[in-house]
């Protein structure tokens, strides 16, 4: 249908209004916290209400998707997210700020999960590798433009603007899921395991805020520990409950498939050593350069426009060679781009920066299009919304750890030095860990069958029609 091509489009403006607006208030704090009369540290309440309220939801979104209708849920995840950016810019204590966080969370948490199951049921399999590749870009691009956009509004106009800008996008957001998403629910939805909603919600919460804010000084480490024991037992308790439900919020079974195996478990490498960038390239470039949030922000942009060079190429590049090859030569590839960013000294010049940035954000962004489709290859569509809550939740937490790991690494790094300022040194035992890291999942992508995601990826399988049926 001609009106499929816009689907992903429509998805991916979605998922970047989200994506952006995690990180777009970083660079707003001190002027918001002025405004509403309190300190910009407490203020920071304000981005972790927003991941922990992302991470409670998401379990609760494939079966909403299910009962509900996936176009009703994220209409109504857009509105939610709209409703919230009005109340962010309405805000006029810390109270009411915190709270309409925690609105556009619920809206977000929503948003990604459903939005990918838009597209993996509206969607022909053979042009689901386009369509990835534009949903993932919002994710790639969003953090990075996100603090310099903060930084821009706030200083040119008012940072109530940052979160009323979403209101215009939403309306046109929601008019064009009416029009073209169909309304696709499942014909006999499952009984909603509340129980397990709670132990899953609580657990990735746990783990998805402890390692948030374990490198970012927002709370004492006995608090950091025991927000991750909390996570780490309420999941156990899931896992050992999930096993005895018929209808999990999270169906780890989905694991028993190689491809969704290699997906959550290689991806989840990757993305821990990806997700360090975003908070170490920055800070590395404002608090050793010299350079504000905006200028910091143009610098990192380059990544974005590797990003988005990657969308045109990404299918032809995924037929030429099919999915096992690119992902563990890839992945190689994206981490010595990483590692490279420990040349970042003092005196380098920006044209090695930028080149680095934009060629590694190329790589990246290959390989985000590649894990997010691969996950989907054979997986049946009565599944469908179980794979795509159970591949945001491993992102989310795959993520938040890596924030965790950089930062970690750096303190760790300083502290042996024996403190003082902070110097180029001490960010590159980071840049390389999460580097390796991040080359490590290479062997979890080495590990897949040669005809992995065939179907996917527009190539004649290599072994017989009995891969054909695994496929679908």
């Amino acid at each position: 249908m001609a009106h499929n091509r816009l689907v992903p489009l429509i998805v991916a403006v979605a998922l970047f209004m989200e994506n952006m607006d995690a990180t777009v208030i970083a660079t707003s704090l001190p002027a918001i916290a002025a405004d509403i009369g309190t300190d910009p540290l407490t203020l920071k309440l304000a981005v972790t209400s927003y991941l922990l309220s992302l991470a409670v939801f998401i379990p609760a979104s494939g079966w909403t998707a299910d009962r509900f209708g996936a176009r009703t849920v994220f209409r109504a995840a857009i509105a939610i997210f709209v409703l919230g950016s009005i109340g962010c810019a309405l805000a006029s204590s810390l109270t009411d700020f915190v709270i309409a966080r925690i609105m556009q969370g619920m809206g977000g948490a929503m948003m990604t999960p459903v939005g990918r199951l838009v597209l993996v049921r509206t969607i022909d399999r053979r042009a689901l590798v386009d369509a990835m590749a534009l949903v993932t870009i919002p994710a790639l691009v969003g953090p990075v433009i996100g603090p310099p956009v903060g930084g821009f509004i706030t200083t040119y106009a008012s940072w109530h603007w940052i979160f009323l800008i979403n209101v215009p996008i939403g309306l046109i957001g929601i008019v064009l899921v009416t029009r073209f998403i169909e309304d696709i629910r499942a014909e006999e939805p499952e009984r909603f395991d509340f129980t397990g909603m709670v132990l899953a919600g609580t657990g990735v919460a746990g783990l998805a805020f402890g390692l948030s804010v374990a490198g970012l000084d927002l709370l004492p480490w006995p608090a950091v520990a025991g927000l991750v024991a909390v996570g780490a037992i309420s999941m156990t308790a899931y896992v050992r409950r999930a096993r005895r439900v018929d209808s999990p919020v999270l169906d780890l079974s989905l694991l028993r498939l190689p491809t969704m195996r290699a997906s959550l478990i290689g991806g989840s490498m990757f993305r821990l050593g990806i997700g360090a960038l975003p908070f170490l390239v920055p800070v590395l470039l404002q608090l050793v350069f010299g350079l504000d949030p905006f200028e910091s922000g143009l610098v990192t942009f380059s990544s974005a426009l590797g990003a988005l060079t990657m969308k045109t190429l990404a299918a032809r590049i995924l037929k030429r060679f099919g999915f096992k090859p690119v992902l563990v030569a890839n992945a190689l590839a994206s981490a010595v781009f990483i590692v490279g960013c420990a040349l970042f000294v003092p005196g380098t010049p920006y044209a090695v920066i930028f080149a680095i940035l934009l060629i590694g954000g190329f790589f990246r962004s290959l390989q985000f299009t590649s894990i997010n489709t691969l996950a989907y290859a054979e997986v049946e569509p009565a599944r469908m919304s179980r794979a795509t809550t159970l591949t945001s939740v491993a992102q989310q937490l795959a993520i938040s750890a890596g924030v965790a790991v950089g930062a970690l690494v750096v303190d760790l790094t300083l502290a042996l030095r024996g403190g003082g300022a902070v110097t180029a040194s001490d960010f590159q035992p980071a840049f390389l860990v999460v580097g390796l890291i991040s080359a490590a999942s290479a062997l979890v992508f080495a590990q897949l069958p040669k005809d992995a995601g065939a179907e996917l990826a527009n190539r004649t399988p290599v072994a017989t029609e009995g891969s054909d049926q695994r496929m679908g």
